[in-house]
């Protein structure tokens, strides 16, 4: 098998180097085996652990076939042009309410979604574009709730902090800090209950890290031994602030105290597959898990946030040089012989092609009516349910119902 990189021989444990426990003897987690037409591929960043130093953490490689290597490039670079449309939209004006992107964190998201299945279920913040993507939605749906026309996410009136898809086990976006935190302790819970093999993963950034009802959550979850991985996506930055400005202490994944931790290089696709489908083994098993997802952001913390007043270009420019993870993945496919550079063009070509199609699609799509303004409030809410309005010339439904 063909190896890209030398693996680590030890990982830290706080600051100490230890070495792992051989990965047979954890019964939960099966260590990667090859299988036909796969390559071993070692990772080069180490695993931080926290609460581990008895089981061990991942594997410090693992095995990708062409098909998998492939499916993960163009997934992620999907999503690049996808967002970067989503930024030439509100800059056209275009797009009604807040924008929150996702370029330069593909990875954590793509190698999220090798890992488990959508029986797991998914909750994350206000920057949620690729999650409705990776749940299995379509671009054109996603536009148009940017744009505040009439789709099935949430019929055009939720906005770009408010993707939705219940059928796939997608909780949405939530545009209150930290809140997602609670929503997947529950979703947690619910896989509990129902005994149905899922976990609940709720991403956040190093901003949320700090918010107290995370930390409520989670003591819950440790209590009742929920299936609940946290997925803290440390892009470096809080809105304007940097990392460690804002957290006393910024190594994310030992914040859970009491619950395990790992922090693992969220620009790497593989890397991340593998941690997650061990951490998913072991929130199973054991209950909650914290993982911190080393990434970064391209765009500032929002479309009104330049980005590069608080850094300078030259970080940014650096990372996309060393660390980008669409070139990254790029790279396993070119150095390991598993596609040429014209394969791929194709597939970057076909993905410009489908975001220039669903963009001109949502741009021709219908508002949502006036009367859906006033439906969505209520469980089982009748037509003829009576909401006031600000103008009461446009009230809706009929005077005294109240179902």
């Amino acid at each position: 098998m063909l190896r890209l990189a030398a693996s680590a021989s030890a990982r830290r444990v706080g600051s100490v180097a230890t070495a792992a426990r051989p990965l047979a003897a954890r019964s939960f987690y099966s260590a990667p085996k090859p299988t036909e037409g796969a390559v071993k591929i070692d990772f080069d960043v180490p695993y931080d652990l926290h609460k581990l130093e008895e089981i061990g953490g991942p594997a410090t490689y693992t095995y990708a076939t062409k098909k998998e290597l492939i499916e993960y490039f163009s997934l992620m670079y999907r999503m690049r042009r996808m967002e970067i449309a989503a930024d030439t939209l509100y800059k056209g004006k275009f797009v009604k309410g807040f924008c929150h992107l996702y370029d330069g964190q593909e990875a954590c998201l793509t190698g999220i979604e090798a890992a488990v299945t959508h029986n797991d279920s998914l909750v994350t913040s206000y920057r949620d574009h690729c999650q409705q993507l990776t749940r299995g939605d379509t671009m054109e749906n996603i536009y148009k709730e940017l744009l505040g026309k009439y789709n099935p996410i949430a019929k055009g009136k939720g906005g770009s902090m408010h993707m939705y898809k219940p059928d796939a086990n997608f909780f949405g976006g939530n545009g209150i800090v930290g809140a997602q935190a609670p929503i997947g302790a529950g979703l947690a819970f619910a896989h509990k209950y129902k005994k149905d093999g899922g976990v609940a993963l709720a991403m956040y950034g190093d901003g949320a890290a700090n918010q107290g009802q995370l930390f409520e959550a989670l003591n819950m979850a440790a209590l009742w031994k929920l299936p609940l991985i946290y997925v803290c996506e440390n892009n470096q930055y809080g809105m304007g602030t940097s990392k460690g400005r804002s957290s006393a202490n910024s190594n994310y994944y030992t914040r859970g105290h009491y619950v395990p931790g790992i922090k693992v290089d969220g620009m790497n696709v593989l890397n991340v597959r593998e941690c997650v489908r061990f951490a998913k083994a072991y929130a199973l098993e054991h209950g909650p898990i914290v993982l911190e997802m080393d990434t970064y952001r391209y765009h500032g913390h929002s479309m009104s946030d330049p980005g590069i007043t608080y850094r300078n270009r030259d970080e940014v420019a650096g990372v996309r040089k060393t660390r980008d993870p669409i070139e990254r993945a790029k790279r396993y496919l070119l150095e390991l012989e598993l596609a040429t550079a014209a394969e791929l063009k194709d597939i970057e070509t076909a993905a410009r092609v489908e975001v220039d199609e669903a963009v001109e699609k949502a741009k021709a799509g219908a508002p949502p009516v006036r009367d859906l303004l006033f439906e969505d409030i209520y469980v089982n809410q009748s037509k003829q349910f009576y909401i006031r309005a600000c103008d009461r010339t446009v009230d809706h439904g009929v005077m005294g119902v109240t179902k």
